[in-house]
């Protein structure tokens, strides 16, 4: 089962729960500083004691069965957010790294090459319609677009802030960085996808994405908003 694997992968002591329906309205205003992790920044996990935003990972549950999941989205009107694939080490690069110098960057291991690739091969194979494909700037976030995809376009909103520790000010400009993207309704018959990195997702939803190559389904409602529909280790995309 998805919370079996969840709970292993997270290496977590902890007993997993039932969540409701995850509904976000772009024009609410949500208290989001609590969602990131103590340390903040991309990366950090390994941490014993769940973050909000780790607990809500952990304890999502799917609103579709896959047979159902696979239907909608080779209908298309969907956004898929990918944190980028496996990476060599983990770690916050945020303050040092450099957006146009991988060697400055944490980048994918020869498993993120894999994952990439496998998930790529999965969306032609369960012929599961792609519009948009965009990235954050990062090595890692376009490399794993581009192994899976074989297209996409950087965007500097995607971006995680320089920072080592996010004020609330900081949050909340990474969630209005990234709404935009999780709101817009995809071109018919296409599901648009993102590239991207932990913390951004979370400011914007409350949920930390992990592990590295998770997914994140999303339903815009042409209103500003979106329903978060379910997660996608990255080996359960060639269950569907």
């Amino acid at each position: 089962m998805k919370s079996a694997k969840l709970f292993l992968a997270l290496g977590l002591a902890t007993t997993l729960g039932l969540s409701g329906t995850a509904i976000v309205n772009a024009d609410e205003s949500r208290e989001v500083s609590n969602f990131l992790m103590a340390e903040g920044g991309e990366g950090g996990e390994g941490e014993t004691k769940l973050s909000p935003g780790e607990q809500a990972n952990a304890d999502f549950q799917d609103k579709m069965s896959n047979e159902e999941l696979l239907s909608e989205l080779q209908n298309g009107g969907y956004v898929i957010y990918f944190r980028h694939a496996q990476t060599e080490t983990d770690y916050a690069d945020q303050t040092k790294a450099d957006v146009n110098d991988c060697a400055t960057q944490r980048v994918l291991s020869e498993e993120g090459w894999q994952q990439a690739i496998s998930i790529g091969d999965a969306f032609d194979a369960a012929q599961i319609p792609i519009g948009e494909v965009t990235t954050s700037e990062y090595c890692r976030a376009w490399e794993t677009a581009s192994l899976a995809f074989g297209q996409y376009q950087k965007d500097s909103a995607l971006n995680f802030l320089p920072f080592e520790d996010y004020t609330d000010e900081q949050v909340e400009q990474m969630k209005a960085n990234v709404t935009p993207f999780l709101t817009t309704v995809p071109e018919n018959g296409t599901n648009n996808i993102i590239v991207g990195h932990d913390d951004i997702f979370e400011a914007a939803t409350g949920i930390y994405p992990d592990p590295q190559g998770m997914a994140y389904v999303l339903k815009p409602d042409s209103n500003g908003g979106f329903e978060v529909i379910a997660n996608m280790l990255s080996e359960e995309w060639t269950e569907l």
